[in-house]
């Protein structure tokens, strides 16, 4: 039952981070939304046995949206470039508490080794 919740929570986030960006500035409640989103995904959808290629896919994605979003790049391509370091912004606030809580169960899981 966690199982599936954890998979539609990915779901959800991933329309939510793509889609409302597009249409305007992200407001609280949806920053929220995804926020809590993106920690049921790190809580309930990372196996174990995923979490190195989780933390690598995820590390690769921050790096490539924070920069797009930041370098100012993105915003000389005409009228699409706000839309998409909006949707950028969008996609690490769904990612990253993932990202954070499996990177912590992992460092746990390795100290938890060696002690």
């Amino acid at each position: 039952m966690l199982q599936r919740i954890g998979v539609w929570a990915f779901i959800v986030g991933v329309i939510l981070a793509a889609l409302l960006p597009m249409f305007t500035e992200l407001a609280v409640w949806p920053t929220s939304l995804l926020i809590v989103l993106g920690l049921v995904i790190g809580f309930l959808n990372i196996a174990a046995a995923d979490t190195q290629t989780f933390l690598l896919a995820a590390l690769a994605l921050v790096i490539v949206s924070g920069f797009s979003s930041t370098s100012g790049l993105i915003t000389q391509v005409g009228q699409i470039g706000p839309v998409l370091g909006r949707v950028f912004g969008g996609i690490l606030l769904l990612v990253v508490p993932a990202t954070i809580i499996v990177a912590l169960r992992s460092i746990y899981t390795v100290a938890h080794k060696r002690g």
